[in-house]
């Protein structure tokens, strides 16, 4: 395993790896580890695109030496039920990302429902979790200009990944649907709806032809606008 490891502070190790299979890859044998009893001394586990932050570590000289020397094979999938998403497939960018994917509406719909997706990471906003599965040959570009506002519930594609708004933000990401599910509510526990390592399903249900908070026009409301931000 190719592994770079840099110290954070006393206690901690920022591990780069070399692409995202190879940190989903890595973050799953830390978690099985840690399971087994066999990963003592580290307190928190938090993966990234990239990297994984392992923080609370007893000897972080010690496991940094161990970490290229640790033999596993690729992800695989887990057996834990996976969370299942219900959406409206009524997004303003669907038919730009079927035509992007050179396949009807209805087949781009498809192959959404039929992939299991992992989070990989979460990150952006409270309850965001950047969501691999889809082949790399359905990547699409975010928008060349963020909307100001996009409203919760908003399931969306950039680059490899899927993602679900939770909460209404700026956001560049394509929006192929809308969902009702909650991401994050601090009344829950876990607050978070998906966890890094989370299997995920997306299941098509039948709702307006239009996702709530956007005109006619193919915008957002002006009601609730943010400043542009990001690009997410």
């Amino acid at each position: 395993m190719s592994v770079r490891t840099l110290r954070v502070g006393d206690r901690a190790l920022l591990v780069e790896l070399a692409g995202g299979a190879e940190t989903e890859a890595f973050h799953a044998e830390l978690l099985r580890r840690r399971a087994a009893g066999v990963l003592p001394g580290v307190r928190e586990i938090v993966p990234a695109a990239r990297t994984v932050l392992l923080d609370g570590v007893d000897d972080p000289g010690r496991l940094a030496a161990e970490l290229p020397h640790w033999e596993f094979g690729p992800l695989h999938a887990r057996v834990d039920a996976a969370v299942e998403v219900p959406v409206r497939y009524d997004g303003p960018d669907l038919a730009e990302v079927a035509a992007l994917w050179g396949v009807s509406v209805e087949e781009a719909v498809r192959l959404h429902t039929a992939t299991e997706f992992r989070v990989a990471f979460c990150g952006f906003a409270p309850g965001f979790g950047y969501l691999t599965g889809l082949d790399e040959r359905y990547g699409v570009p975010r928008r060349a200009t963020p909307r100001t506002a996009v409203p919760a519930g908003s399931v969306a594609l950039a680059g490899p990944y899927t993602g679900v708004y939770p909460r209404s933000s700026p956001g560049g990401w394509q929006l192929i649907g809308t969902t009702d599910v909650v991401l994050w509510d601090t009344g829950r526990e876990p607050a978070a709806l998906l966890a890094p390592g989370t299997r995920v399903r997306f299941t098509a249900v039948d709702g307006p032809t239009t996702g709530a908070g956007y005109t006619a026009e193919d915008g957002p409301t002006a009601e609730g606008a943010y400043a542009a931000g990001d690009g997410r």
